[in-house]
């Protein structure tokens, strides 16, 4: 098709288009430049028939755009020029604009000055949509989201052979400050050769904007966290600053998303440790107490874990007082409570709360899922507590059969029973006399024994079977149970007067799979079952991989059963067991690349091999985009295609429209 046809049918185009996208028909473009071209019509007047050369302002008037942006220009240098050196072989410019769309900085190749003054692509450029049209720049400004305008889906016929990719720039209150956009002369006619420029121009995007923030913030503490505790120091993709007492001053655009997922819609009116389920002194220690300089966080109301690091402010004696201040009231140390946890949120609340309940004559409910260490805690406040010189009877009520478990746990005098010991024998609870007593599984204890034992938790009186007078005992009860011991009330298996006298606080015990600290436990165990042994990179890949419905005492079953087969000191992924390796083998299938599972027509007339979008794309038309079809060829599950199609941008036909609502 000649230029002249091809600028008549894209005017054409333009002025047929309604406003909503007819599906199947490739002429029409997605919604968001369906808007813009609205607008270029409606609100700006600007006719698709009659182009408009490209406006470049004057050096005053450059100089004034420039000056506005003074700072942001000094921070963005760097990432500007390392992104120009990514992209120009692949015959890209470069341009940064402010928020009014004035380009006040531009790399690109001298040889092609003319023709990029000409299309535009040169400094001082506008490319406000109310002059240009629609153009990823003048675009990303009015819609406020990283873009791609490809060929045809500009507005004016003069720019019709580019391709423009654009993302925002935001100052720490989400205000635009400027918009980084990549450009091409000539390019290839199908928009998803551009998805690869999209995902490149929004992360130097996010550099720089993050770079902006922290030099903004520099004179302020600033708290920088990420999903993995690996990368949270070189690429944490949530900053927010912080006053002397915690309060969030403002806040990146991850974390400006965060505060809005967890509707909090005024930054300045939250703190920090609010938002983290922690106490300030939490944050405030990180630095001198964690030692790579990371602690883990619940995010409130969630499972979600982050990982948290300092930036400490430069010259600020006022915080460095405070931080003294805060950190001279320092946790006790307890070792026998500290070495159940390395860095795990969860558990250090749960930690900190027993450490200052050991010593209280209170009784304790212990919670959490079967093998996650109730007992362990249990021996552990006994151990750390005033009655650690005293007995530890631990009594399991869903063990005992119910025949037994009056006489185990209340004892009997002689002649009580047939089979019965000759002298008789003391009950569990009077064994426990003076220290602790551990019932685990309390929520499968027969309702006529509660009754008993709720009258020895009231009157420090136990009565054995067949005695007339009763014992006083001494004992503190610590109850742990896996059960939703409110639903036990509700259906009348549970005294609600029981739950009182056991329940003086809650410990809450999170599961295995939901700890900061697998690593951690991991390598503590292993420790107990052989010091001599040590795991391999892909063993413990596979156990962090892992979800462990049997929690702690599962994986304490893993370690003993993987030493047990190994031969040498070393643990690898093959000596775990059976459903381990399975795991692992899934895991490992799933993310190999889309090249190594696929086969594809060798390249031809020297042209490159296509890329990993290209290639998936290709086989999804292939089979008529038929999932099931294209995850058999792959070797993969369903799911896994869906992820790479989620990665990739590759939205079906049918779902064209609803994709770009959203």
């Amino acid at each position: 098709m000649s230029d002249i046809s091809q600028q008549r049918r894209h005017i054409e185009t333009i002025l047929s288009y309604g406003g909503h996208p007819v599906k199947g028909n490739s002429a029409f473009p997605p919604e968001l430049i369906g808007r813009s071209w609205q607008r270029c019509v409606n609100e700006y007047g600007l006719d698709p028939s009659r182009p408009r050369p490209a406006r470049i302002v004057t050096q005053q008037t450059l100089l004034e755009h420039q000056d506005s942006v003074d700072e942001l220009l000094n921070v963005a240098r760097a990432g500007v020029e390392q992104l120009f050196t990514q992209i120009a072989s692949l015959g890209y410019v470069l341009l940064l604009s402010d928020y009014r769309g004035i380009t006040v900085q531009f790399l690109g190749n001298k040889k092609d000055d003319d023709l990029l003054r000409q299309a535009g692509l040169y400094l001082g450029a506008d490319w406000s949509e109310q002059y240009a049209g629609t153009c990823a720049v003048g675009t990303c400004i009015q819609e406020q989201q990283a873009l791609t305008c490809h060929r045809t889906d500009h507005f004016d016929t003069s720019h019709i052979g580019l391709t423009c990719t654009a993302a925002p720039i935001k100052d720490p209150f989400g205000q635009l400050l400027a918009v980084l956009d990549i450009s091409a002369l000539h390019s290839s006619r199908s928009p998803d050769s551009q998805n690869f420029a999209l995902h490149l121009t929004q992360l130097y995007a996010r550099l720089i904007e993050d770079a902006y923030f922290l030099r903004r913030y520099r004179h302020s503490l600033i708290f920088k966290c990420d999903q993995s505790r690996e990368l949270v120091q070189v690429n944490g993709q949530l900053l927010f600053a912080l006053d002397e007492q915690g309060q969030i001053l403002a806040a990146n655009t991850a974390g400006r998303a965060l505060l809005s997922q967890c509707q909090v819609t005024d930054q300045t009116c939250i703190s920090l440790p609010n938002l983290l389920e922690c106490q300030w002194r939490d944050i405030l220690s990180i630095t001198y107490e964690s030692k790579d300089g990371i602690r883990a966080f619940r995010l409130t109301g969630t499972q979600q874990t982050l990982f948290g690091m300092l930036i400490e402010p430069t010259m600020n004696a006022s915080y460095q007082k405070h931080l003294s201040d805060v950190l001279t009231h320092k946790e006790e140390s307890v070792p026998e409570l500290d070495r159940l946890c390395a860095d795990d949120p969860a558990m250090r609340k749960t930690i900190n709360l027993a450490k200052r309940l050991r010593h209280r004559d209170m009784n304790l409910l212990i919670l959490g899922d079967t093998g996650t260490g109730k007992e362990v805690l249990a021996q552990a406040i006994h151990s750390s507590s005033d009655r650690s010189d005293e007995p530890f009877v631990a009594v399991n009520c869903a063990a005992i059969p119910e025949s037994l478990i009056e006489s185990e746990l209340f004892g009997y005098t002689p002649g009580t029973f047939t089979g019965g010991r000759a002298k008789g024998a003391k009950g569990l609870i009077q064994q426990a006399d003076g220290g602790t007593l551990f019932l685990d599984e309390i929520g499968d204890m027969p309702l006529h024994l509660q009754t008993r034992l709720l009258r020895v938790l009231a009157e420090g009186l136990v009565l054995p079977l067949g005695a007339v007078q009763p014992v006083a005992v001494n004992i503190r009860v610590l109850a742990a149970t896996h059960c939703d011991l409110s639903q036990r009330i509700s259906d009348g298996r549970f005294r609600e007067d029981l739950f009182y006298r056991l329940n003086g606080a809650t410990l809450k015990l999170p599961t295995l799979n939901a700890r900061a600290d697998k690593q951690y436990l991991i390598q503590t165990l292993l420790q107990k079952v052989n010091p001599k042994v040590r795991l391999r990179a892909d063993a413990m890949s596979a156990l962090l991989a892992y979800h462990w419905p049997g929690n702690i005492r599962q994986l304490k079953n893993t370690l003993t059963f993987a030493e047990a087969i190994c031969e040498s000191d070393e643990i690898t992924v093959q000596h775990l067991p059976e459903e381990f390796v399975t795991h692992h083998h899934q895991v490992h299938e799933a993310s190999v690349p889309l090249a190594q599972t696929a086969q594809y027509t060798p390249a031809v007339n020297n042209q490159p091999p296509p890329t990993e979008s290209a290639m998936l794309l290709d086989l999804l038309q292939r089979h008529h985009w038929n999932v099931s079809a294209v995850a058999r060829q792959l070797g993969v599950s369903r799911p896994t295609v869906y992820r790479r199609m989620a990665k990739q941008n590759i939205v079906p036909p049918n779902h064209w429209q609803s994709h770009h609502k959203s």
